[in-house]
């Protein structure tokens, strides 16, 4: 019988364990610049705010807007289930430990609304931020021309749930070529992976 093989993971570091030391050179602040670009758009602060329903709603991606920044809503979160998204985000900060798990499996269950979707896109747009949204692999070809035909600015796939290549003889799956050709917008795709991390 062959030894299974295992594969090491390498150590990550969290922002605790991380030490900020003064380099050999400084330099004035007005000499520096640091923008970040994703295609056309230029962001005068280098903050990407998480595609999470505990941190981007409507609301923190216009304020991140307007201060240069970019913070992307999550597709398939609360924004897009609920009419009133900020009452289930109360309701869930307000549960017990005991009963939170059992409020979020009822939370999720709930379907994503495609009505939601071009709503949620078109009031960052109108309060004047750069729009970014973030899907799943799983349902990128269903919401990827829902986002663009709302006009959405920057397509994200989530990184967390994505893999450099998938293999299956069953079924076609998401091919990142095809997506960026389909849709009208940059699109980023982060995968993380323990062999070689890809940005595209």
């Amino acid at each position: 019988m062959a030894k299974p093989k295992f594969r090491e993971l390498r150590r990550a570091y969290g922002f605790d364990e991380v030490a900020i030391v003064p380099g050999d050179v400084t330099i004035n602040p007005d000499q520096t610049n640091i923008d970040f670009k994703v295609d056309n758009f230029t962001f005068s602060l280098p903050v990407l705010a998480a595609a999470m329903d505990a941190v981007t709603d409507v609301k923190m991606a216009t304020l991140m807007g307007k201060l240069g920044g970019l913070a992307v809503l999550n597709l398939e979160g609360v924004q897009t289930r609920y009419d009133d998204p900020e009452a289930i985000l109360a309701e869930i900060a307000q549960a017990s430990a005991d009963k939170v798990t059992r409020l979020m499996q009822k939370v999720y269950s709930e379907p994503i609304k495609e009505k939601l979707i071009g709503g949620r896109i078109e009031a960052i747009r109108k309060g004047g931020a750069v729009c970014g949204v973030s899907v799943a692999p799983a349902n990128t070809k269903r919401f990827a021309s829902i986002a663009a035909e709302a006009k959405a600015d920057i397509l994200f796939v989530q990184s967390t749930v994505t893999s450099a290549r998938h293999i299956s003889k069953s079924y076609k799956g998401l091919v990142f070529t095809e997506l960026c050709k389909s849709v009208p917008m940059p699109v980023v795709v982060g995968i993380a992976s323990a062999t070689a991390p890809v940005w595209s």
